[in-house]
């Protein structure tokens, strides 16, 4: 019996540094995109940010529908001070996910708590509310180490377990503990901790179920992947029953491998930013994105098919690539996934086709 793909979209609501010491309001990021791409249509559905995207899930069909959504959905005022950039969403903005069909939020990152631990509880509030499941965060360390469970149409399921680390910025005093509400932190990437996460895995794993471990690890631009990232990310699936490893924090794609019939994406890179018309770091460019749709078997919990989908943002909207950027797509997967040992077949510039070298 084979599994469809889930895909994994990325809406990481960030801003460069540069900007960070005064830009109070989002509504500034709309105008630089303007002065560079064109008036923004206002006003516009919540569906209007997924663009090309939602035509693509509807031709995929993939059983869920996965992100890393990197902030809070709050009206809370209390800011976590010093950490410089603070990012909330409108509760009654909801719309915006459900509009995509989203399944479940993993939101073990360095913004789920930006507006505090009301904030962050009122985010897992409204998730609730409009029943869209989350894992990574919780009233103690028990509920945020949780995984999401997904259950598929052909009574196949899917663990999600969220897990931040240090290196991507998340503030130690953010880890939930017995009594305190935050996010699950891991302290490292050593055999005690890939033992730690293969305990939980074992107290909820069934048959054949499929895992994914989402970390939200390094930092947010280059494309090295340090030697601890990769040995953690394959002991996870050596020793830990881990199935995929879904690995982001980078603000750009970054390489892929397929490591014993599963896939690790050591960066998804962004999939909704409001980086269009900021200058700074434009060489990885953030404005091209990848939906990733794994099919697993899951009878022996292997990858059977990767197919990925480039997007572009523009206008604040997910569009279609063709042309010089699916060129530079290529280029850059060749270069970064090669020494992986993984390549993209297909001559198809709509979708690319992921599969070992």
């Amino acid at each position: 019996m084979t599994g469809r793909g889930i895909d994994q979209i990325l809406p990481h609501p960030s801003a460069p540094r540069i900007y960070e010491s005064y830009v109070k309001n989002a509504s500034e990021y709309v105008h630089i995109a303007e002065r560079v791409n064109g008036p923004i249509p206002n006003p516009v559905g919540y569906d209007y940010i997924w663009g090309d995207a939602l035509v693509e899930l509807e031709y995929i069909a993939p059983d869920f529908r996965i992100i890393n959504l990197e902030t809070s959905v709050t009206t809370s005022d209390d800011f976590w001070r010093g950490k410089g950039i603070n990012y909330r969403m409108h509760p009654q903005n909801i719309p915006s996910l459900t509009a995509a069909g989203i399944d479940c939020c993993v939101l073990a990152n360095n913004h789920i708590m930006d507006w505090g631990y009301g904030g962050m509880q009122e985010t897992l509030r409204v998730l609730s509310e409009a029943n869209i499941l989350s894992a990574g965060a919780g009233q103690n360390l028990e509920q945020a180490q949780a995984p999401a469970l997904l259950q598929g149409n052909d009574s196949g399921r899917v663990l999600v377990f969220s897990f931040g680390s240090r290196s991507s910025g998340i503030p130690h005093d953010w880890a939930a503990l017995q009594d305190r509400p935050g996010v699950n932190l891991i302290p490292d990437y050593t055999d005690k901790t890939t033992q730690q996460i293969a305990d939980q895995v074992t107290q909820v794993k069934q048959g054949n179920d499929i895992v994914i471990a989402s970390i939200h690890w390094g930092g947010n631009w280059g494309y090295d992947i340090s030697r601890h990232q990769k040995n953690f990310a394959r002991q996870l699936i050596d020793s830990a029953g881990v199935d995929m490893v879904h690995g982001h924090s980078s603000h750009h794609i970054k390489g892929i491998e397929i490591y014993k019939d599963k896939p690790i994406i050591y960066g998804c890179g962004d999939f909704l930013n409001d980086y269009e018309g900021i200058g700074g770091h434009t060489a990885f460019r953030s404005d091209l994105a990848l939906m990733y749709f794994p099919t697993f078997d899951r009878q022996q919990g292997k990858l059977v098919n990767f197919v990925i989908t480039p997007m572009q943002i523009k206008r604040f909207c997910l569009n279609r690539v063709s042309g010089r950027d699916v060129k530079w797509l290529k280029a850059m997967l060749a270069r970064e996934a090669g020494p992986l040992g993984t390549r993209v077949a297909g001559d198809n510039e709509d979708r690319f086709i992921l599969e070992c070298a």
